[in-house]
């Protein structure tokens, strides 16, 4: 077995942006990168880069028809500009299409199925796909929250349909939940959903769904990293060893950090470590420590680079 960690990406997920002061924004990769740089862990990662998703990859979590309304975004902000309109599509108040959004969406997708894909073969240990626009809340047949395709559903499902697997988990340590997965997930009893998110907070009423296969814990603003470390004992590992998942996806959000602004929890990069230490625990005893890793949000460039850094070595560690 391969002990590599591989990083899945691609320039095009530097040139999707929805407009000027957006805090989803390039930057948030330049800034992990140039942390990764300086600190040596860049030079000791599996670098790859991130072929296009097919479509019939992403029917695996989305309706077809959402997919087609997406794609048709592109031929018609292509007319929009010529005409001398905005260079951008709005799907909501605060999630917009550009002309580079549709491939970095793609991309996206084809980070976290190739590292699947390479992570199953043995090429690769475990990986972490650096990729944006996140994708989280973007539902079967919704885009919101500054996300337009699922990649960790997408994932997860290839590991299920076309991998040989017959259980998978899901682990979301994003500030917000991840609605989207939830909407894809929920009842598909191969996948155990595990998450932690702010609540209340966006988006409105988290939870919406009693499956047996999701564990949710909602937590009050201000809440800290060592009463994140209790709950994930307490109610996340149990059922986890409980399912026995034989591959690992994480929704890797790092706006949870005491210095993110779109949050209010308290979480640090030591915490974000102990996490990921933990899901390489459980996935050493059940998965052959495979595990495969998306960016979600984060958004304080500093505390997402140091945030990313943790992560990663904690999943490249011996």
């Amino acid at each position: 077995m391969a002990s590599k960690t591989g990083y899945f990406s691609h320039p095009a997920c530097g040139l999707h942006e929805m407009g000027p002061a957006h805090p989803e924004c390039p930057a948030r990769l330049s800034a992990i990168e140039a942390r990764l740089r300086a600190t040596g862990v860049w030079d000791a990662l599996e670098h790859r880069e991130a072929p296009p998703a097919s479509l019939a990859d992403l029917e695996l979590a989305h309706d077809r028809y959402y997919l087609a309304a997406l794609r048709g975004f592109v031929d018609e902000l292509k007319e929009q500009i010529e005409a001398g309109g905005p260079e951008h599509i709005h799907v909501d108040p605060d999630t917009a299409f550009n002309l580079h959004t549709w491939d970095a969406a793609l991309r996206g997708s084809g980070a976290a199925i190739t590292a699947t894909d390479a992570v199953l073969a043995g090429e690769l240990q475990n990986a972490f796909c650096a990729v944006r626009p996140p994708g989280h809340h973007a539902g079967r047949a919704q885009a919101m929250g500054f996300c337009f395709v699922n990649h960790i559903a997408v994932a997860a499902r290839h590991a299920l349909e076309r991998g040989g697997l017959s259980r998978v988990a899901i682990i979301d340590f994003d500030v917000h939940h991840g609605n989207g997965t939830e909407d894809i997930v929920a009842g598909d009893d191969r996948i155990l959903m595990a998450s932690f998110y702010q609540h209340p907070f966006y988006p409105e009423g988290g939870s919406r769904s009693n499956a047996a296969n999701l564990v949710n814990l909602p937590v009050p603003a201000h809440t800290r990293g060592m009463e994140i470390r209790e709950l994930i004992e307490l109610m996340w590992l149990p059922r986890l060893e409980a399912h026995r998942p034989q591959m690992i996806f994480i929704s890797a959000g790092f706006d949870a950090h005491r210095e993110d602004d779109l949050g209010q929890l308290g979480l640090v990069e030591a915490d974000y470590a102990w996490i990921t230490w933990r899901i390489r625990e459980l996935a050493r005893r059940h998965a052959r420590g495979r595990i495969v890793s998306c960016l979600e949000g984060g958004y304080k460039l500093g505390a997402l680079a140091r945030s990313v850094e943790a992560h990663l070595g904690a999943l490249m560690a011996p």
